[in-house]
């Protein structure tokens, strides 16, 4: 009875007039353009046959090596586009994987862990015999590549972490939800909503960044979109349940910490107090710790940059990455 109401709401939602304004978009971003051609690996998980969707670009000049670029849990490997450019331009052959469960690969109702995204890739840069990689990884992407690195350490030549989540344990403050409850939170959402929220990842608006709201709100309106829903809730579990902070310390490579001093992101942000929400995601600490904590790493500090400096600052963001992995 609870799931057929949520669905109620849902359905509810996308009936009105400001819903219909905006064209539904398969969960699989079936008809959305990603800036190079996508490919797809088949993995089997849970006796389910799934397509691993990911973009492997050839560089432009000189091979100089690989680079891997791991999505952030709300976006995909498309807003990668710049940064693609930049590198393959100077010699890198970029792999960008859309991890099961997020851009234009399968969407299974299945236990996510970090260690199973983890094996697909290395299963899909096996399939197309990547034995070294360069490992950029942004958000959530940045969880997955510290589980990545320290899984298969000889694979990984040097790590970049972006603005990563997880550098604090949100289970001391954050109250724990159920798969249901992210599950209502996620069917009763709305664009208004998901441009709020999306809004605090910058420090400084622009309109171009509405394109990823664009893409959330018109999934909401597919019939498909109580299955994303679903993944969503999961994946926000695996989050809140595998914080890697206290694995930073057991990092082997040279590592590179970019982060945007202007970024607050969290999990949780409507359940906790503000007293409590001050006390998150303070990435200018954040940072600091995390660069304390790994062995060899280099912190880069920006000012008055957000959660997504490949986005905000694209010149600083591609440079750093660049004469970080090129020696």
């Amino acid at each position: 009875m609870k799931k057929f109401l949520m669905l109620i709401m849902w359905l509810t939602l996308c009936s009105s007039s400001s819903a219909q304004q905006a064209e539904p978009l398969g969960i699989a971003l079936e008809g959305y353009s990603y800036p190079f051609e996508v490919l797809y690996h088949k993995v089997t998980i849970e006796r389910k046959e799934l397509n691993m969707a990911y973009m492997d670009i050839k560089p432009e000049s000189t091979p100089k090596g690989v680079v891997v670029l791991f999505h952030g849990k709300n976006f995909f490997g498309a807003y990668w586009k710049n940064t693609i450019s930049f590198l393959r331009k100077k010699g890198y052959r970029i792999i960008v994987p859309d991890q099961i469960g997020f851009g234009k690969s399968s969407k299974p109702a299945i236990a996510y862990s970090f260690h199973l995204l983890s094996q697909t890739t290395k299963s899909l840069l096996d399939a197309i015999e990547v034995k070294e990689i360069n490992l950029v990884g942004h958000s959530m992407g940045g969880m997955l590549a510290v589980r990545y690195a320290l899984e298969f350490p000889d694979t990984v030549n040097k790590l970049i972490l972006e603005n990563p989540i997880g550098l604090e344990d949100y289970r001391v403050k954050v109250p724990f939800k159920t798969v249901d409850e992210w599950y209502e939170a996620q069917l009763t959402l709305t664009r208004e909503q998901i441009l709020n929220y999306q809004k605090t990842y910058y420090a400084k608006w622009n309109a171009a960044y509405e394109e990823y709201v664009n893409v959330h709100h018109r999934w909401m309106l597919s019939p498909e979109y109580p299955n994303l829903a679903k993944v969503s809730a999961l994946t926000f579990n695996m989050i809140y349940n595998q914080p890697i902070l206290y694995e930073l310390t057991n990092l082997e490579m040279e590592t590179l910490l970019i982060i945007g001093q202007e970024d607050r992101t969290t999990l949780g942000r409507g359940s906790v107090s503000e007293e409590v929400l001050s006390t998150l995601g303070q990435y200018p600490i954040l940072g600091k710790e995390a660069d304390f904590a790994i062995p060899s790493s280099k912190l880069v500090e920006l000012n008055d940059v957000g959660h997504i400096p490949h986005l905000e600052t694209p010149i600083i963001f591609n440079n750093q990455v660049y004469e970080f992995i090129k020696n």
